[in-house]
């Protein structure tokens, strides 16, 4: 079978796509990723075809800036996400497997080509009782509160995708239909929707439709014959596991800040370090710490202390996986989300809002995370639930049931 995987966004929103299109490669199907141009090194190396979608996601800001800044940021991306999406899909394509950035526009694809769909989202987006929208950083609402919450943050992201969306089927030669009314259609036909999330972290809701399924985490694709640089094996080798502090995608242009910050804060606590440079550009030298670019997290998190991150849903799922305890600094957008939920099974310390962050709270939190051992027996917990868990082969099956093959 041909499947074409479209996703779109910052590293975090398609790596754990290759780890998913590989399960799909190793059971037969031919597997194409489609994602904007700077991730093409990450798709071929995961031994999948790449096609490149419009766009530069850097462009979104990665920054703490206000909401309204990112609301533009992220509308600007969709427009050009929409003009070039028509073009990903080539004749012969059997299935798509949509992101939720590129859901609301993957869904008018497959009905001018009359291709089967099915979503694969990182995130859940269903309103529930449960817990508010993730992408508004708030606090429960209660049962009732929640629920029109998530409707409404739905109609926001509707209203994000209009001109887009009408732009797309104008061109695709389709009748003009609003993202609601496309979307409540996928509601009511009970469309299937798999997210690559943990039930450790996010237990599925009880008030969800049938059709909306949790299957574990999609891991990002390492080689299995990978190792960590020298130096890092150096590193680790050479005294009591260290700190991993990183800020992925996020923190652009507070470099010099956040490493001063970080590294007096690792010395505060009596801890050594490794700084990921990540977006931010962290970068420190000392016989304590030592700076790095990007290496596996499956290879390097079961060797550490305690990992500060921004909570972004992968990082996040890849320190609990590893029964390593977190502080996390919360930036923007889903990150809250994920940080509270690690907070809540005791895992990580309560979020540090990134624009709260100082040397003497990030010091406290990791005496805290790394010397109180509740922490880390939540994450061991966390852990075990997760190895039970194979959300690859869960999609596989899901993928082969619905397409009868």
């Amino acid at each position: 079978m041909r499947i074409l995987i479209a996703a779109a966004g910052s590293r975090g929103d398609v790596a754990p796509y290759t780890g998913l299109g590989a399960g799909l490669r190793a059971a037969g199907h031919d597997v194409t990723l489609a994602t904007t141009d700077g991730f093409a090194p990450l798709v071929r190396a995961a031994g999948l075809e790449f096609r490149a979608l419009p766009g530069n996601p850097a462009q979104g800001g990665g920054g703490g800036g206000d909401k309204r800044e990112l609301m533009r940021a992220a509308a600007a991306f969709i427009g050009v996400l929409g003009q070039g999406f028509a073009d990903a899909m080539a004749d012969g394509t059997d299935l798509l497997l949509l992101s939720t950035t590129t859901a609301p526009l993957g869904w008018h694809l497959a009905e001018a080509t009359g291709t089967p769909s099915l979503g694969v989202y990182l995130q859940p987006t269903a309103p529930t009782g449960d817990f508010p929208p993730v992408v508004t950083g708030s606090r429960s609402l209660g049962r009732l509160g929640n629920r029109l919450a998530g409707r409404f943050a739905l109609r926001m992201t509707d209203r994000l995708y209009a001109p887009a969306v009408t732009a797309l089927r104008e061109r695709l030669g389709l009748p003009p239909a609003s993202p609601s009314d496309t979307r409540r259609r996928q509601e009511r036909a009970d469309r299937p929707v798999l997210h690559g999330f943990s039930t450790a972290l996010v237990p599925r809701p009880a008030d969800w439709r049938p059709g909306l399924r949790v299957v574990g985490n999609w891991w990002p694709h390492h080689a299995v014959d990978e190792r960590l640089p020298p130096e890092l094996e150096d590193f680790l080798g050479a005294g009591p596991a260290p700190v991993l502090i990183g800020f992925g995608s996020m923190a652009a242009g507070e470099g010099d800040r956040l490493s001063g910050l970080t590294v007096r804060a690792l010395r505060r606590a009596g801890l050594r370090g490794v700084l990921q440079s990540g977006s931010a550009g962290l970068a420190a030298e000392g016989d304590d710490v030592l700076t790095i670019g990007d290496v596996p997290h499956a290879l390097l998190f079961p060797r550490l202390a305690a990992v500060v991150h921004h909570a972004g849903a992968g990082t996040s799922a890849a320190a609990l996986r590893a029964g390593v305890p977190a502080v996390t600094v919360p930036v923007t957008a889903d990150q809250p989300f994920w940080a509270g939920r690690l907070a809540a099974i005791g895992a990580a310390d309560e979020p540090i809002p990134f624009r709260a962050l100082t040397a003497e709270r990030l010091a406290d939190a990791l005496d805290r995370v790394v010397r109180q051992g509740n922490y880390a027996e939540a994450a061991a917990r966390g852990a075990e639930h997760m190895a039970g868990e194979d959300g690859a082969a869960r999609t596989v099956e899901a993928v082969e049931r619905i397409t009868g093959g």
